[in-house]
């Protein structure tokens, strides 16, 4: 085991580079710790592969929340947002919610600049495969059973009174050390990717999963779940016939996450003619959103493919979240219901990348393909 090339011992090491990972170093950080956030590529910090938004009636209290105790969050979607309204305006005050839709690479540029630009937090690349823990005992912790969700489960520690962390191990050997290390690793420990019949082991498309680091937090007694997450196709914005979805524009009033002085717009390029906007708010520059809904015939599609969705083959046990259902489930707990509202999102002000908001699924590719070309109010083809 090699040592890192310097000296320096740390008062917090932060693995992973998420949106829990980035505000758990600049916390740190900003209270005076000496702090190293560790990710695996430089290039992904803050990455937002599943969903490029911020808000909604859950997030966005979080969100702001953070704000009000010192968070990155709420600032940087403000200087990147494509698109901001206010959900649920014909409902109560309680229920109403404030969501942005991001520009996706602008978020992570932001991110990343506030971590490269903030004192006493040192970023790193590097995949950790190990925590050192002193005063270990025992055997490791099994998993917890599929279906369990993770947050719930009691922990299994073999750990001695005297246990303590030191610190981390990474792929090639580099030892970090520390006297407290939080893990925010998202879908990364043990992550597979399931698309129908294809299963491959990855944290994210095109990332590898942290398979050892997994083994290392057993070790020191630590029972590990496994939930579900559900990814929309995306779709290519020059097969979409935008005369035929009903315009969902951004909101005509300013509005924005924090609680802090308004840090305006990040430069961003021109905004991709393909997209129709036929009334630009005058207070900012935005994006709309272009709502759109499934069919009977979509219905028949995924009812016909059902012998084929891990979800329901068995091949996907773990828990999925509650509030954002895969459209398969949404076809099997609501049968007769004859449509299902999906948003057509642009990822961003330059890319024809749209994410197909409410179209989580699991489905094989051919069933995607087949479904996404039998809406009522568009035809497209997949993206990615």
């Amino acid at each position: 085991m090699a040592t890192s090339n310097n000296s320096k011992r740390y008062d917090v090491i932060v693995v992973g580079a998420g949106h829990a990972g980035c505000e758990a170093a600049l916390a740190s950080a900003r209270l005076g710790g000496e702090t190293l956030l560790l990710t695996l590529n430089l290039d992904n910090v803050a990455l937002m592969p599943c969903n490029p938004s911020i808000g909604g009636p859950a997030k966005g209290n979080l969100v702001r929340e953070i704000d009000a105790l010192g968070g990155q969050m709420a600032r940087n979607i403000d200087e990147t947002f494509i698109q901001i309204r206010m959900l649920n305006t014909g409902k109560g005050p309680a229920v109403q919610a404030l969501r942005a839709q991001a520009d996706k690479k602008l978020y992570q540029m932001a991110m990343k600049q506030a971590l490269e630009r903030q004192e006493r937090l040192d970023v790193k690349q590097g995949l950790v495969e190990k925590i050192l823990v002193t005063g270990v005992r025992g055997a490791p912790a099994p998993l917890v059973p599929p279906g369990v969700r993770g947050a719930s489960a009691p922990l299994v520690s073999e750990a001695g009174p005297r246990a303590r962390v030191q610190g981390v191990v990474t792929a090639i050997g580099m030892a970090y050390y520390a006297r407290t290390v939080v893990v925010t690793t998202g879908t990364f420990l043990n992550g597979r990717i399931i698309t129908g019949e294809s299963i491959q082991p990855a944290g994210r498309a095109g990332e590898f999963p942290a398979v050892a680091l997994s083994h290392s937090l057993r070790e020191v007694g630590l029972a590990l779940g496994r939930l579900k997450t559900g990814t929309p196709p995306r779709i290519d914005a020059r097969t979409v016939d935008f005369s035929k979805t009903i315009l969902q524009p951004g909101s005509a009033v300013p509005l924005r996450f924090s609680f802090g002085p308004d840090c305006g717009l990040m430069p961003h390029p021109e905004p991709n003619p393909i997209y129709p906007n036929p009334s630009p708010t005058d207070w900012r520059a935005q994006l709309p959103c272009y709502l759109v809904a499934t069919n009977w015939r979509t219905h028949e599609i995924i009812r016909q493919n059902l012998h084929r969705a891990p979800l329901y083959t068995g091949v996907i046990q773990g828990v999925g979240p509650r509030y954002c259902p895969s459209i398969e489930s949404k076809i099997v707990v609501f049968p007769d219901k004859p449509s299902h509202q999906l948003f057509l999102e642009p990822e961003g002000w330059a890319t024809n990348e749209v994410y197909v908001q409410g179209a989580n699924t699991s489905l094989p590719e051919d069933v995607q393909l087949a479904m996404l070309t039998r809406w009522r109010t568009t035809t497209c083809r997949p993206a990615s």
